[in-house]
């Protein structure tokens, strides 16, 4: 099973706070998830607020769960709300339609996993999730 390594996760959580550092965002979280949903990786940048840590994993989770970023799963949300409300609910409310979550695949567009981003403006964090995932060498889906 591929699946995105602790070393990589760590290069794409350094990668996303970097570009965070370069556009002056406020406080981040980062979460990267493996192909299976689990957390491999979580760090918060000093001053994220106490629910961002549950909001960037929904991110992740969701995009994992659903096969498509959470900008996809937004877009979604917005043409077919009543489907997206009912998925969350069989989620348990673990789905974050909102810019940010988005799928690590590797050079054969194998799926490695899902970081996902909360502290900023949703585009601002998917923009800093597309860095991380690319300074790891690997490719960002936000499809």
């Amino acid at each position: 099973m591929n699946t995105v390594s602790l070393e990589q996760a760590l290069v794409i959580t350094t990668g996303a706070l970097q570009r965070a550092t370069e556009l002056a965002t406020a406080p981040l979280t980062v979460a990267v998830l493996d192909s299976a949903g689990k957390l491999v990786s979580l760090q918060r940048q000093d001053g994220s607020s106490l629910l961002r840590p549950d909001v960037a994993i929904a991110k992740a989770w969701g995009s994992i769960a659903l096969g498509r970023s959470s900008r996809s799963l937004a877009e979604m949300a917005a043409a077919r709300p009543a489907f997206m409300s009912s998925v969350n609910v069989l989620a348990q409310g673990n789905i974050v339609p909102v810019p940010g979550g988005v799928l690590i695949r590797d050079a054969q567009h194998n799926l490695l996993g899902a970081v996902g981003i909360s502290g900023d403006q949703s585009d601002v964090d998917e923009n800093c999730a597309v860095a991380g995932i690319e300074l790891a060498g690997l490719k960002a889906d936000c499809s």
